[in-house]
């Protein structure tokens, strides 16, 4: 395991929603998405959260990124609580923790050219960054991420799926993020393109030292792009460790039911 001082720390969190009364008058229930989750992730480290849909990973995305406040618990990032800051502090720190999303297509604007939408955190997070520079950013971004100066001026639906996503990803880097929180990441793309976008989440964890936490339904994905991995089952955390030993030897019956009921990915890249 790292031994780097934590770029993230995430400590106890629960977070519940509200559900509809039964009855009128009746208590409201409620439905505990997150319970308890503690995780910690050092620079160019990899972690990765594995669940069936409605697990809470999702949630958990929410709350690590500051889109959503914890219930209990504290997420610190670079040390610092972000429900405690300002909004001036709130912004500069949300430089350092970015988000991908499942859908390409879904998260990019179809109005708005590559450009546009690469440069629009720094609008948002990095106002001091004159406007000259930004698509000097953007073309950085674009090019890390292996698409060129031919992109800038065209539209998301002229691109492929996985160009999308590449498009995204750039769209995360152009803060110079600390942190990427990729959520689903590769779902939606079929499985060559799968391996591509995979393969550029590896390099550019390597080349940037970013700390990478993965997403996904699929510990076969996680495989291929994590140190460590966190099973999740109904918003708690069943069980966690090395990926190659968990995955080697699932302790809790919820991750070999995971492990048992996703094809493998090796065999769909190489047709066996």
């Amino acid at each position: 395991m790292n031994t780097a001082s934590p770029v993230l720390e995430v400590r106890g969190v629960s977070r519940a929603y509200p559900l509809p009364r039964p009855r009128p008058l009746a208590p409201r229930p409620v439905r505990q998405a997150v319970a308890d989750v503690s995780l910690t992730l050092a620079r160019g480290e990899s972690l990765g959260i594995v669940g069936e849909s409605g697990c809470g990973k999702s949630t958990l995305a929410r709350l690590i990124t500051a889109l959503e406040p914890p219930d209990t618990g504290h997420v610190l990032i670079d040390g610092q609580d972000p429900n405690t800051l300002g909004k001036a502090a709130l912004r500069r720190l949300r430089r350092a923790v970015q988000m991908v999303f499942q859908d390409p297509l879904g998260s990019l604007d179809p109005r708005w050219p590559v450009w546009r939408i690469v440069a629009e955190p720094l609008a948002g997070l990095a106002p001091e960054v004159p406007r000259a520079d930004r698509r000097a950013r953007v073309i950085d971004a674009l090019a890390a991420v292996g698409l060129g100066k031919d992109a800038l001026d065209r539209y998301p639906h002229q691109f492929s799926g996985g160009q999308r996503q590449r498009i995204a990803i750039a769209r995360a880097l152009v803060t110079d993020p600390d942190i990427v929180v990729a959520d689903e990441p590769v779902s939606a793309l079929d499985v060559s393109v799968q391996a591509q976008v995979l393969n550029l989440f590896l390099e550019l964890r390597r080349r940037r030292g970013l700390a990478l936490l993965f997403i996904s339904h699929d510990l076969d994905v996680v495989r291929h792009v994590t140190e460590r991995v966190m099973v999740m089952d109904r918003g708690r955390v069943v069980e966690a460790g090395p990926t190659a030993e968990v995955l080697a030897h699932p302790a809790h019956p919820h991750t070999a039911a995971l492990m048992a009921a996703v094809p493998r990915l090796e065999a769909a890249w190489t047709g066996r």
